[in-house]
Parts: C-alpha cells; sequence; structure tokens
C-alpha cells in the first residue's frame, strides 16, 4: 500500500528541511531523500555566511526577510545560529567598476581606506587594495545548528524524514501525484521539488518541461593560518570581481576559488587543476605563500537562468511545486524561502511582496 501525506517534498536539503519544517503543523509531510543521511550534498558543504546585500533585488529582499529568524531562531528551537564575522570586498584598480556595482543600492556597508582594509585582514598586499568596502554586520552562520533546528521542528510536528528514498517514478492521476521509491510508493496531492541539483530531472520525471537550471561546482580548500597571526576576529575577505575570497574558521582558513563551472549533478569533488588556479589568485593578493592544504571539497550551487529562485507551482502541472535554483543564497534565505513555501502550499498569504512572488514565480522561465 502506498503512504499517503498532505504535501511530499522531494529532498532533504536545507530548502526541503526547512519548507517540510514550516508546514509540518498544519499539514501531513513527508520528506524523501535519496542519501542515507539528509543535508549531505550542498546544505552540508556550505561555508555560509550571512550578508544582507548578497544578491540581485530579489534576493536582497529574501535576505532581509530571512535576517528576524537567523536573529532570533526560538522558533525553530534554537538560541543562535549567527556569531560575529564581517564581510570585506577589496579591488585592485582594474576591478573598482565591479566593486562599485556592487555598492550600487547596498546598505550598511562601509568604505575603507586601503589601509584600514590591510589593518582588519594583515595578509593582503598593498598592490591588492585600491579599495575596499566592509559590511560589519555579516554573519558566520552555524549552518549545522539551523539545519538541526529545521530537521527536529519537523520531526515534532509529526513530519517524516525517508532516507535512501531516491525517487524512480513520479506520475499524476486524479488530484494526487503517485511517488515510486525503494522505499516503497507514496501519494500525495502537492509534491514540492526541492532536489537541488537535480531539480529539472524531477521535473522531467513528471513529465514537465524543465527550467534550465545549471549545478555549478564552488570549490574550497582549508589552510593553516600563517604563523604569527590571530585570525580569529578578521572579516571574510574577497575579490570584487569574485575570483577568490577566504574566510578564518576554526583557527583556519577556508579558500575558495570562488569558481562556478556547470556540470552535471552529481557528488561533487574539487577538480585539482581549478583549486591550484584559484589559490594562485589568492596567493597574489596576500602576503603569504600555501604550502599545505588540510583538506579541499567541493558543492553544486544550482542556479536559474536569471540567477533568481525559482518558488511557486508549477504552471504545467497541478500540484507541482518549485523550490530549486537558490544558487549560493540557499543557507541565508532558507527562513523566508521554507515560510514562502508553507504559506504557498497551504494557501495562506505571503508576507512577501508582489513584486518579489513574480520574480520567484516558475512561471517566469515557463
Amino acid at each position: 500500500m502506498s503512504k499517503t501525506a498532505d504535501i511530499i517534498v522531494i529532498g532533504g536539503g536545507i530548502a526541503g528541511i526547512g519548507a517540510a519544517a514550516m508546514m509540518a503543523s498544519d499539514a501531513k509531510v513527508i520528506v524523501l531523500e535519496t542519501e542515507d543521511v539528509i543535508g549531505s550534498h550542498s546544505t552540508g558543504r556550505s561555508a555560509a555566511i550571512y550578508i544582507r546585500n548578497y544578491g540581485n533585488a530579489t534576493l536582497r529582499a529574501l535576505n532581509a526577510a530571512s535576517e528576524p529568524l537567523l536573529q532570533n531562531p526560538e522558533k525553530i528551537g534554537e538560541t543562535s545560529v549567527l556569531s560575529p564575522r564581517g564581510e570585506m570586498l577589496v579591488a585592485r584598480e582594474e576591478e573598482i567598476p565591479e566593486l562599485e556595482a556592487y555598492l550600487n543600492g547596498a546598505e550598511g556597508i562601509e568604505r575603507l581606506s586601503p589601509a584600514e582594509a590591510i589593518n582588519l585582514f594583515p595578509l593582503l598586499r598593498e598592490e591588492a587594495v585600491a579599495a575596499a568596502a566592509i559590511e560589519r554586520s555579516a554573519q558566520d552562520i552555524d549552518v549545522d545548528r539551523l539545519f538541526q533546528a529545521f530537521a527536529r521542528t519537523l520531526r515534532h510536528a509529526g513530519g517524516e524524514i525517508i532516507t535512501k528514498a531516491p525517487v524512480t517514478a513520479l506520475t499524476r492521476a486524479g488530484s494526487v501525484w503517485h511517488i515510486k521509491t525503494p522505499q516503497g510508493t507514496f501519494e500525495a496531492p502537492i509534491v514540492v521539488n526541492a532536489a537541488g541539483g537535480w531539480a529539472d530531472t524531477i521535473a522531467r520525471m513528471a513529465g514537465l518541461k524543465p527550467l534550465g537550471l545549471t549545478p555549478m561546482r564552488r570549490s574550497a580548500a582549508l589552510l593553516p593560518a600563517p604563523d604569527g597571526y590571530d585570525i580569529t576576529h578578521w572579516p571574510l575577505v574577497a575579490s570584487a570581481s569574485e575570483t577568490w575570497y577566504a574566510k578564518p574558521e576554526a583557527g583556519l582558513l577556508i579558500v575558495s576559488p570562488a569558481d562556478e563551472d556547470p556540470v552535471e549533478a552529481h557528488d561533487a569533488w574539487a577538480d585539482d587543476m581549478v583549486l591550484a588556479e584559484g589559490l594562485d589568485r589568492f596567493e597574489q593578493s596576500m602576503k603569504m605563500t600555501v604550502t599545505r592544504v588540510e583538506r579541499s571539497w567541493a558543492g553544486l550551487r544550482t542556479f536559474a537562468p536569471d540567477r533568481t529562485p525559482v518558488v511557486g507551482f508549477s504552471p504545467q502541472a497541478e500540484g507541482f511545486f518549485w523550490l530549486a535554483g537558490q544558487g549560493g543564497y540557499g543557507i541565508q534565505t532558507s527562513p523566508a524561502l521554507s515560510q514562502l513555501a508553507a504559506d504557498l502550499c497551504l494557501g495562506r498569504d505571503s508576507a512577501l511582496g508582489a513584486t518579489v512572488l513574480e520574480a520567484l514565480s516558475p512561471a517566469r522561465l515557463a
């Protein structure tokens, strides 16, 4: 016999688990996850930081809407998921136009002199900083605490998480979606497609036209901090042209080439050449040489063609809900997108404005 629910969520990353958590008090919800644990792909590999000004206008609205829960996560049974960090952008002379474009319309960002920037991140070479700016209110996100808080909220409300359950068939008969997995069959009138890099694959399985979502690999390496420096309170620093970034993490440095290489959806790993080229760009801006890599990894950041998430019911099929294309913004926008998905699936009004809802709607791509 099939197991029934009001809503079935496909995907156990922070998008799916967060949305299910927000729905579970008012609906019977089941989450289907392909792997043997939830959060094993992009969610579990994110060096997340809350940056209010990160992304386009729609994403900045989602960032702002997410901030109250991130600052006060008692709603999901957590006491704190943020800690002070700051995000600093530095520009060589040729990168100043990119810095100015980022600052256009930004709020709460302070311009810095090159000397002030180097004082905050002493490894920077003088010739690498012609201009700089800092968002001091940017904060580290404890991704695991946030994610596990969503999962606890879901379970406490009676929701279920089924692991080792890749979807093998997805069809609609009458008013109900029928889903086949190795763990059995499931039925619900609403299916939420929160499958990350595999979201278009799930759509094809359901007989829908894919939206052109592209998984892109992002690599990172963990480096030992140089001798003689206490990096604990240094900000994240990134090049204005997004060719590298560095972030202190538990006494070490996370350094990323900020790569966005289109790939097929898979269990991602770092490409040695891409990582080496990115570390070289990092070295060119730093008074340090990379002599050892403690660990390296990669994750997938899946983007829609316009780099804005896709959230809403499909115009192609009744009861098929998109929650995908979060790109590199999935962790920090998860409170707002989870609440929005719950509101739309349960027929409630959203606090987000009509302009934001229209920008997120899958109808724009269909």
